[in-house]
């Protein structure tokens, strides 16, 4: 039997209604008062998506809407999020973790795991750095966190769920029966609302239950997930905190956006499929990839969506050229004048910066001068948004448009929302 000194040390730390924090940092009227982030009514994302906690004392979730909220507190007070300073704050975030290992993988805006296994003869053992970070982070950002701390990573994120705001919670193979046992299935991450229905049907309602529940059984009825779940529910759990060289690129990178008012003109769709893939391209370019196909879905006033994509002639991260392609696979696909509610692009069968290559044409010299240029544009725009700010620098058509494109719109649909604490 594994000695328990050779136990990894991993924390997950999350960050205490981060959206709601970052705003009262940004201003702290908000702190005295209850609070809550919202989409803009006007933009029709008129939905809480992070409250304080004077408002979560009123009962507001997560999703539900203005109106909703506004019922159960009438002085609620309501701010427009700003993404561009969550992105920012969360980077500063994990500069202060990367200062106690290198294993540092987030999770999402607001949440990373921390392999700091190796860390404790510097900085001391798990609760020690635990308690030093919280306080770096609280003091030199102004935001609280909750850290679970444990010898896996299934068990330190439900330590950073199991107390908060502003709460260390150590998990450890002495103790875990007493704190996880009694919690219901749905507290464990990747049970999600029909997987946890189900295991209650089989009168498996906490996760003691689970890990005492039968290996067979469960993956009889659940298949592999049902083995991997009573795994996590035995404290089983080897999966490793990655750093960033270690991290998979990812698959695909896609933005999308509801406009505030139906756009109807190839003008429009023109402008809305730029500022989408200018997104697209600046986070290609980020982690390194190009795309070699790309994909662009449209959703109508009925919500109905469809969705097409086309291989490119050449893999690009080039903001122009991606918007070339959405726009000439709208028009294969669209009525021009029919109104739309939304659009997504996305690029995909991503490939690294030196993969790919293509032939080149006796004719192509003006077509690569083409691209050299733009590709020293969309670097210039690059650097001057990590300077200033996503809305430091935007084009004439996003600019001049009245439809619903505005510096704060462009964080994309596959930034989390923050979870319903």
């Amino acid at each position: 039997m594994e000695e328990q000194h050779k136990d990894r040390i991993i924390l997950h730390c999350d960050c205490n209604s981060f959206f709601a924090s970052v705003e009262t940092v940004l201003n702290p009227a908000y702190a005295g008062v209850p609070m809550a982030v919202c989409g803009s009514q006007e933009e029709r994302h008129g939905i809480v998506l992070a409250k304080n906690e004077l408002a979560k004392k009123y009962g507001i979730e997560t999703a539900e809407t203005v109106w909703s909220a506004k019922q159960k507190c009438p002085g609620l007070v309501i701010a427009p999020p700003h993404h561009d300073a969550y992105v920012e704050f969360s980077h500063r975030i994990n500069k202060i973790y990367d200062r106690y290992t290198d294993l540092v993988e987030p999770f999402s805006i607001d949440e990373s795991w921390l392999d700091v296994t190796g860390s404790q003869k510097l900085f001391g053992d798990g609760m020690a750095i635990a308690e030093s970070i919280r306080q770096a982070v609280k003091s030199e950002i102004g935001v609280t966190i909750s850290i679970g701390v444990s010898f896996n990573k299934m068990f330190a994120k439900m330590g950073s769920d199991y107390k908060k705001p502003d709460a260390i919670t150590l998990i450890s193979r002495d103790n875990f029966k007493q704190i996880v046992y009694p919690l219901p299935v749905r507290a464990m991450m990747y049970i999600g609302p029909r997987t946890a229905a189900a295991l209650e049907g089989c009168n498996i309602r906490t996760i003691g239950a689970l890990a005492t529940a039968s290996p067979t059984f469960l993956a009889g009825r659940f298949g592999k997930m049902g083995e991997q779940i009573h795994a996590y529910a035995c404290g089983i759990d080897d999966s490793p905190v990655l750093s960033r060289a270690e991290r998979a690129a990812p698959k695909s990178v896609g933005n999308g956006m509801t406009f505030r008012h139906d756009i109807v003109s190839a003008e429009e769709i023109r402008a809305g499929l730029g500022f989408l893939s200018e997104e697209v391209a600046a986070r290609l370019r980020a982690v390194g990839r190009r795309a070699t196909t790309v994909s662009v879905a449209i959703k109508d006033t009925m919500l109905q969506t469809i969705s097409r994509q086309m291989a490119l002639d050449t893999p690009t991260n080039l903001g122009r050229e991606l918007a070339d392609a959405a726009m000439r696979l709208t028009r294969r696909a669209w009525n021009i004048g029919r109104p739309i509610r939304a659009l997504t692009v996305t690029a995909m069968n991503l490939i690294a910066l030196d993969e790919g290559g293509e032939q080149i044409g006796f004719f192509d010299a003006e077509k690569d001068r083409r691209r050299e240029k733009t590709t020293r544009i969309e670097d210039t725009m690059d650097k001057i948004r990590a300077r200033y700010g996503r809305s430091s620098i935007d084009s004439g058509a996003t600019i001049s448009s009245d439809f619903g494109i505005a510096p704060h719109a462009g964080s994309g649909h596959s930034d989390k929302r923050e979870k319903n604490e």
